[in-house]
């Protein structure tokens, strides 16, 4: 490991702090203001979200998202903001959520605010990642099953294109029924297309029995979403979802079972970022074995 000069240490440490002080100012202030706020504080409180969990990763493991590539990480932001549009744009076909406010924005306000807010998905989910990843636990996902490589296979990658593009088409069919099929036809068509352009991608992993990326998006994307949810709770503008046949159960706004749409939906995001980040970046999150239990 590098030894960091004192200004380079101290800006490491500072990072948890910084990301703490956010978290501590715009929380309450988004939850308790009166009127229209979250359109300018959902940044800032995210913010604050993905430094503390990139602060606390580098305490664990002195390596983090932030501070392994800054520039991959900043790139990370503005990829989240067409990613989370293509959702919306799905959104418009599905209706399982709408945004209680947004009727006070102009179409260009709505599109500006909800840009930057969007901005904060990826860095979220990936930063939630790489703290599940510096648990000594998700170590025991790095010898699981091997399912035989078929990667080269163009037979193979044509089966998770049709499984895609069925998936997609029947999520626009039939939306009342197979809404669910948003959340998982992406990573049949976004992973035949990483192994087409020799990208990083899920197939080659469980070839070799390693499941630990698969098992820290998962959770990750769980940690992610139950801090989207709680903190929209009581914010606004804010969003609720109107779910066919399981609106049951809320945790929050979200219908329990809602929360299993974070899972692929994980994995989808680093898809993405497979996909569009330069071949040479660094993985979006990496494997560090932890220092700490």
């Amino acid at each position: 490991m590098a030894v960091l000069s004192p200004s380079a240490l101290r800006a490491r440490r500072a990072t948890l702090w910084i990301g703490l002080a956010l978290i501590a100012v715009f929380w309450p202030v988004n939850w308790l203001l009166e009127g229209l706020r979250t359109h300018i504080y959902f940044f800032p409180l995210w913010l604050g979200y993905v430094l503390t969990l990139d602060g606390w990763v580098w305490r664990r493991t002195g390596d983090s998202l932030l501070w392994r590539n800054p520039r991959l990480f900043a790139w990370l932001f503005p990829l989240s903001v067409p990613t989370w549009w293509l959702f919306e744009a799905f959104n418009e076909r599905l209706a399982n959520w709408e945004y209680l406010g947004g009727e006070h924005f102009s179409d260009l306000e709505y599109f500006l605010y909800a840009s930057v807010s969007f901005s904060t998905v990826i860095p979220a989910v990936f930063e939630s990642a790489e703290l599940v990843r510096s648990f000594k636990f998700i170590e025991r996902f790095a010898n699981g099953p091997r399912f035989p490589r078929r990667g080269d296979s163009g037979a193979y990658r044509l089966v998770l294109v049709a499984a895609g593009l069925a998936m997609l088409a029947a999520t626009l069919l039939w939306p009342r029924y197979c809404y669910p099929f948003v959340w998982t036809s992406l990573v049949f068509l976004f992973e035949p297309l990483c192994l087409a352009l020799g990208r990083r991608s899920f197939t080659e992993d469980i070839a070799r029995g390693d499941w630990r990326n698969w098992m820290a998006l998962w959770i990750g994307g769980l940690l992610c979403g139950f801090f989207w949810e709680m903190w929209n709770i009581a914010s606004y503008p804010k969003w609720i979802y109107h779910v066919p046949f399981v609106g049951f159960a809320k945790v929050f706004e979200m219908p329990i079972l809602g929360y299993l749409g974070y899972l692929p939906f994980a994995m989808e995001l680093y898809l993405v970022a497979n996909l569009c980040l330069p071949r040479s970046s660094p993985a979006p999150f990496a494997a560090p074995r932890p220092s700490a239990a």
